[in-house]
């Protein structure tokens, strides 16, 4: 679970960044995966919705949200969980 004290204090200018973002109004379903997702349909939803980061821009800003409040689920800034524990783990 994403650590709620590691988030930013609820100030509109914390999350301004938002509402420049590519995925307002997509389907938070190709972010997000359903529970027993696996293979081919997981890759191919991942692959959408880093579709949609590689067009964003704020997708650096959303790869820091995600990086500092160690997000635990879904598809922030380009990338799955996976990648963003590496990323962490190499940047340690």
């Amino acid at each position: 679970m994403a650590s709620v004290s590691r988030l930013p204090k609820p100030l509109q200018d914390s999350y301004e960044w938002q509402y420049d973002a590519a995925c307002v109004g997509a389907d938070e379903s190709v972010f997000f995966s359903p529970e027993a997702e696996r293979g081919p349909s997981r890759r191919a939803r991942e692959a959408a919705a880093k579709a949609l980061c590689a067009v964003c821009p704020v997708v650096q800003e959303c790869l820091q949200h995600a990086l500092t409040v160690r997000e635990p689920f879904g598809v922030w800034g380009g990338m799955n969980i996976n990648e963003r524990e590496q990323l962490l783990r190499a940047s340690a």
